[in-house]
């Protein structure tokens, strides 16, 4: 199964190989982003962290709460914690102290009960409204730079009633997000000013499978077939489009639902992995070049029995994909990446409901929505399983995804956050 869309120019073919991801953060430590400094839920340079659990769990350093509504995560650079809560006032994005979790400011940014974890890049912070609210803020003091609304602006639209949930990519000079009109589905704007740099139109012959208008996934960078591009999985399924000018280059809608398509792609060298819920399944997809155009082919399907993540994430580490499996299940899976055949099975796991991930120092932090932590080694050989507690708050479900810096393991909780001591 094929799907292309022709690219007017591939001269940035071969430079974009040497072109890594522009993330940029304060320290090597920092978490300034949705699912870290790449985007891909992995922990790089923790290590020493504890690899069993006691009965009770880890240390708790501390517990704050007065933050609101919301399964926003957090992001964490310069000495500060960045997330969004739904208070008296409305929706905000809210600065903490990293070393106590002092308040230092807030910012309003739409209504709603937001989903998005803000983006922290140098002295800048951006953090996108259930309503479709962008604002970027002043890291020190939280003042608003400039803001835009995707659907006055843009025309932008979700696929369902969920409300806007990406984290804004910054990349660059540049910052790239979903707004989900029909002639803007994705747009880059000027990280320092808002204008419009460039819109991407939604392809009109994607498909039928799913609805118009945004997911409720972020964006990531890949290098597929020599040019550098923005792969974002939509109302209609999964968009390519080009880093320079916005074309689009490939899609791919047979992963698309009509309900809700929510986990962030995985991408591997010339590989695109996505999933959704309800019923749907995974794939993966081999981009390459094919004369002056790009085509994704699918490499592989798998139903929704073999494996679909609902969205607690997924992860690519070695040769294999890690992740819940199930809708609205977070049943601990391994598949072969280039296969996608199951390696190993955790049964139904020892919490219940989706699980959220990330891994660090050799092993995988499962955060299921009834306030379980678990963690299961990383590693092909077997189902592992190292320990579990229950978190010291359960506020309702226990959906954000968890986050690891300097040791320590961060967990939102709707008005909660708790900060807990991992190292060994």
């Amino acid at each position: 199964m094929l799907f292309a869309r022709m690219r007017p120019a591939l001269l940035l073919g071969m430079a974009a190989l040497l072109t890594s991801q522009q993330f940029q953060s304060a320290s090597a430590n920092d978490w300034p982003s949705w699912r870290g400094p790449h985007r891909d839920g992995i922990a790089v340079d923790e290590n020493g962290l504890l690899s069993d659990w006691p009965e009770a769990g880890p240390e708790l350093k501390w517990k704050i709460d007065g933050l609101g509504r919301g399964y926003s995560s957090i992001a964490i650079a310069d000495g500060r914690i960045f997330t969004m809560g739904k208070r008296k006032d409305g929706c905000e994005l809210i600065a903490l102290n990293l070393k106590d979790g002092r308040e230092l400011w807030s910012a309003p940014v739409g209504g709603g009960d937001p989903n998005c974890t803000p983006t922290v890049d140098g002295g800048l912070v951006y953090a996108l409204g259930r309503d479709g609210q962008l604002v970027c803020a002043d890291v020190a003091t939280g003042k608003i730079v400039w803001q835009k609304s995707f659907p006055k602006d843009f025309g932008g639209s979700m696929m369902s009633g969920w409300g806007y949930s990406e984290s804004p990519l910054i990349d660059g000079d540049r910052l790239i997000c979903t707004p989900g009109a029909k002639d803007a589905v994705v747009v880059a704007l000027d990280k320092k000013t808002g204008a419009t740099i460039w819109k991407s139109a939604m392809p009109d012959d994607i498909g039928t499978r799913g609805k118009d208008g945004a997911g409720y996934s972020s964006i990531v960078i890949s290098h597929a077939a020599g040019v550098k591009q923005y792969v974002q999985l939509t109302g209609r399924g999964v968009i390519s489009i080009d880093a320079e000018d916005g074309t689009q280059l490939w899609s791919y809608n047979r992963i698309a639902n009509g309900v809700a398509n929510i986990s962030t792609p995985l991408v591997k060298g010339d590989d695109v992995f996505c999933s959704t819920g309800y019923g749907t399944g995974a794939a993966l997809l081999h981009v390459s070049r094919k004369g002056d155009h790009l085509v994704a082919e699918e490499k592989y399907f798998l139903d929704a029995k073999k494996m679909q993540n609902h969205h607690g994430g997924m992860i690519v580490f070695g040769d294999h994909i890690y992740c819940g499996h199930g809708h609205n299940n977070g049943f601990p899976l391994c598949i072969n990446f280039a296969t996608g055949k199951e390696v190993w099975s955790g049964g139904r796991g020892p919490g219940g409901g989706s699980a959220a991930i990330l891994l660090a120092d050799g092993h995988l932090y499962f955060r299921y929505e009834d306030g379980t932590m678990a963690l299961i080694e990383a590693t092909p050989e077997a189902y592992q399983l190292k320990g579990k507690f229950k978190l010291a708050t359960n506020n309702g479900k226990s959906w954000p995804h968890p986050v690891i810096v300097d040791g320590l393991l961060y967990a939102r909780d709707q008005n909660s956050l708790l900060c807990y001591d991992i190292r060994k």
